[in-house]
């Protein structure tokens, strides 16, 4: 180890907490509230678009105007940390989450719905950046991966959780309570971040800090269009209406403008520098991938089990309950050998059991018991849990913890832009292999075919004690229509899940290109 890099890590060691564990306490908390009311929301969605009379493209904007917000503040996360205090920020940020989700249980009406969930994004979009940020720079280097296995737990099984809590609060009492709930969690962990929360010297409130107005312009006008577009796309058939290569088109432009701003402008709204390290940019592609693959899962899963199984609401969130046992889990693994094992071989063994669980779901039919999906689930949430954090401290450890903050908030914007790939994803795949199956099999449904016509005349047999012989026989070929139907939906769901199973696969050459971990020996 060189001098000047034993200079850096001593200097970085002088600011450590005496106590990090304690300083991480409402960290964990915020964190956990707010990426579970990323999906907590989700299962009541329909009960909220019948109170306010809302359609269900006009319902969907109350998940997407959440994310928007988000969004555009996660890379201005920076910003707000050096203008406000990092701890000043946490805070602030804590408490407007809080109250955005008090207000957003009282919304009368699908506008001040829509509204208080972009204060509630805009609030509660810079908590995961920050924490991460702060997680790993409370521990040495020597430490970090045991400190991000505990935060992996509030990162993973906290949208995994909140399906599983939405529905059952939705079911027994009403859906305001699903924003109502984080309320006394909130304000418990702003009274946490206030008097636990380590605040060291670089990340005090500076003077002179300069917002850079137009970088945000661009940015907001970025993932705001970018979001329509992967919202509305498929309905629209995507590229086949011309607003949407509009919006494409704008969404392009303001994201080549918004960068290229931050390369050539001075005080700008975050620093892209980072990108010039490998680590780094390797470790954030592969987690958009993981990302991906993780919110269409999230997304695909409970679909499937609704309408082609014939679950509830809550019984489709509570599926999901085997996966975050198997992220608590890879945590506990984690948290005992992320600091002697090579975290490439982790992630290795994360990724194959994510594109192991991916492959199983493709492989299933709707004779299947409930085992059939726990294990795969299970086999999820063990990859997840194995993956997620050891690549979150590959892309980090060669940083410096004054770049922490920064390169979380670009970090966290990437994968959040992946989520969203994934779940418009998952829509059009479903929507273009239900239509490709169907067109391939519409044609066994001919008087030529005499499986077909036997089907016909023993279901029109049955019928026709209760109506004509004509309509018996007009409802059974309806029948066998839909039959043909949930059929070519079936496959669908198959064929969506083995790419995105296939999908970690393909990451895992991608980890060779890392250099091997220090293991700290105990």
């Amino acid at each position: 180890m060189s001098v000047q890099t034993t200079q850096v890590e001593d200097d970085e060691n002088k600011y450590l907490p005496e106590n990090p564990w304690l300083s991480c306490a409402p960290v964990l908390l915020a964190v956990f509230v707010f990426v579970m009311d990323g999906t907590i929301a989700n299962v009541a969605l329909p009960h909220m678009a019948g109170s306010f009379s809302a359609t269900r493209d006009e319902s969907i904007w109350i998940l997407t105007s959440y994310l928007i917000a988000s969004g555009i503040i996660i890379p201005s996360v920076d910003f707000f940390s050096k203008y406000f205090g990092r701890k000043n920020f946490y805070v602030i940020s804590i408490l407007l989450f809080t109250l955005a989700s008090f207000l957003c249980g009282t919304a009368k009406s699908l506008g001040q719905m829509v509204l208080y969930r972009i204060l509630q994004g805009a609030g509660g979009g810079g908590l995961v950046p920050l924490s991460q940020a702060i997680m790993m720079e409370s521990f040495p280097k020597e430490r970090r991966g045991s400190a991000m296995a505990l935060f992996g737990m509030g990162v993973i099984i906290a949208p995994i959780v909140g399906p599983m809590l939405g529905g059952w609060i939705t079911d027994n009492w009403t859906w305001p309570w699903v924003f109502f709930i984080n309320v006394p969690l909130g304000c418990v962990a702003a009274y946490m971040a206030k008097n636990l929360l380590f605040n060291p010297p670089y990340a005090q409130r500076q003077k002179g800090v300069k917002m850079d107005w137009l970088g945000f312009g661009l940015l907001t006008l970025w993932l705001i269009c970018l979001q329509i577009f992967f919202d509305k796309g498929n309905n629209a058939d995507w590229f086949n209406a011309p607003w949407i290569c509009w919006i494409f088109t704008i969404s392009c432009l303001a994201a080549i403008g918004f960068f290229v701003t931050q390369i050539f402008r001075k005080n700008t709204l975050v620093d892209i520098s980072v990108f010039k390290n490998k680590e780094f940019v390797i470790g954030t592609l592969i987690q958009v991938v993981m990302m991906a693959v993780l919110y269409s899962s999230v997304a695909i899963l409970p679909q499937f089990l609704q309408s082609m199984m014939g679950y509830s609401a809550f019984l489709s969130g509570l599926s999901m309950m085997p996966r975050g046992l198997g992220s608590l889990t890879a945590m506990i693994v984690c948290a005992f050998i992320a600091d002697i094992v090579d975290k490439r071989k982790m992630v290795i063994i994360g990724l194959a059991l994510i594109g192991t669980s991916g492959l199983f779901f493709g492989f299933l039919n709707l004779q299947i018991a409930t085992i059939n999906i726990m294990i795969p689930n299970y086999l999820m949430g063990m990859g997840m849990g194995l993956s997620m954090i050891p690549i979150l401290n590959l892309s980090m450890e060669t940083l410096s913890n004054q770049q922490m903050t920064n390169a979380s908030g670009l970090q966290n914007l990437f994968k959040n832009i992946g989520g969203a790939i994934g779940t418009s994803l998952v829509a059009t795949f479903l929507t273009r292999f239900a239509q490709v199956h169907q067109f391939m099999m519409v044609g066994k449904l001919s008087e030529l075919n005499p499986i077909f016509v036997q089907k016909v005349q023993v279901t029109a047999g049955a019928l026709s004690q209760y109506t004509s012989i004509d309509m018996a026989k007009y409802m059974a070929m309806y029948a066998q229509y839909g039959a043909l139907i949930k059929q070519s939906t079936l496959w669908a769901f198959m064929d969506t899940f083995r790419i995105f199973g296939l999908a970690s696969f393909v990451l895992i050459p991608l980890l060779f290109l890392f250099k091997k971990s220090k293991s700290r020996v105990r």
